[in-house]
């Protein structure tokens, strides 16, 4: 019997989807003829609402740009603020950023762990992850208030100084992550079944990644070594030595594996910055909140998150307010450009899997 043209919409609540989007599908049988990404499920408009308040108003916002990972939004503003401002972070403040960041971004790959194994049938290693993504967020919890939005990383430093015998409990996770982490390769990494499922499908190619702006995991996969930590460092990380993982077959495995060697590595900037933590303070003296105003001046900073280069672009107008924000991060050209193009002639069990390994986060689209 010939196979009937149909139209399906894989979300916006599949649990394959990374947050509230919706892609439309066009298949003959289970092949893919066409993909449409469709998002306005959240209609937030970060920027808007940025421009909208004064700064410390607007601080409280930009956590949730991506909910899986809200820290590199709070580095960025914070860095954008202090460069506008002129304003010079401590040591001691630096380091505990770096601190949080790779734990968030260790944070976020267990999240991305959990995603794609279950995309493929592989329930248990959703539980596993999201268990041991709990206890990073037990820290975040002691250290900033907060399990998901931690609002820490504030203009100046950060929030408060660490509680005491927190380093320990990093230094006891991590002890832990890398004895367990050999048991996420046994039964994800290495498993049979997902390198049947991973091994060939969403191929991206060296120049169609540098042509169309991909960031992150996308570009390393196929052999391009980027990572603004090394690229153009920020805080200490041009004081820690680590190593920028790539792999070069452009495919979903590929992009797996790089993601698996950089939660090694972030193992390594943490313990090193347990290691050089220095003393001193973790604020510097700052206006009154409501008389802080930003200069007649633009900037643009940026970071590695978990899911690739990660970038604010701030003006001030030398008032209260930020008169102008942008925000560029990986989800936009990643759900557009390369979702739609990768999806062609895939099948539909593919979706999910393919959609996973692209660090899609659609409150950053919203913005």
């Amino acid at each position: 019997m010939e196979n009937k043209h149909i139209t399906i919409f894989h979300g916006p609540q599949h649990p394959g989807i990374t947050g509230n989007m919706s892609v439309e599908l066009d298949l003959i049988g289970e092949t893919i003829q066409k993909a449409t990404t469709h998002v306005g499920y959240l209609h937030r408009g970060f920027e808007k609402l940025i421009e909208r308040r004064t700064v410390i108003q607007a601080f409280t916002i930009v956590c949730r740009i991506c909910v899986p990972e809200p820290d590199p939004n709070e580095a960025n503003f914070a860095m954008a603020v202090e460069e506008l401002a002129g304003l010079e972070v401590t040591p001691r403040a630096q380091y505990i950023r770096v601190m949080v960041l790779e734990l968030s971004r260790l944070a976020a790959q267990f999240l991305w762990m959990a995603g794609q194994s279950g995309s493929i049938g592989l329930y248990a290693v959703g539980q596993w992850a999201i268990a041991d993504r709990d206890l990073i967020l037990d820290l975040f919890e002691e250290l900033t208030g907060a399990r998901v939005y931690h609002m820490y990383i504030y203009p100046g430093g950060v929030r408060r100084d660490l509680p005491e015998g927190f380093l320990e409990r990093v230094s006891k996770l991590l002890k832990y992550m890398k004895k367990r982490l050999k048991d996420y390769d046994d039964i994800f990494i290495n498993n049979a079944s997902f390198k049947n499922r991973a091994i060939g499908v969403g191929i991206v190619s060296k120049e169609e990644a540098i042509a169309n702006g991909y960031v992150g995991q996308v570009l390393r996969a196929c052999g391009i070594k980027a990572d603004v930590r090394k690229d153009a460092p920020y805080l200490v990380y041009n004081e820690l030595e680590f190593e920028v993982p790539i792999q070069t077959a452009g495919d979903v495995y590929a992009r797996a594996l790089v993601r698996r060697e950089e939660m090694n590595q972030s193992i390594n900037i943490l313990e090193q910055v347990i290691i050089k933590m220095p003393e001193g303070e973790v604020m510097i003296k700052m206006p009154a909140h409501r008389k802080f105003k930003l200069p007649k001046d633009d900037t643009w900073v940026k970071v590695e998150s978990a899911r690739g280069e990660f970038a604010y672009y701030m003006a001030g107008d030398g008032s209260e307010n930020i008169r102008r924000m942008q925000v560029r991060g990986p989800s936009l050209v990643h759900a557009y450009t390369l979702l739609e193009d990768l999806l062609v002639g895939a099948e539909l069990s593919d979706v999910a899997l393919i959609l996973n390994s692209l660090g899609i986060c659609p409150p950053e689209i919203e913005r």
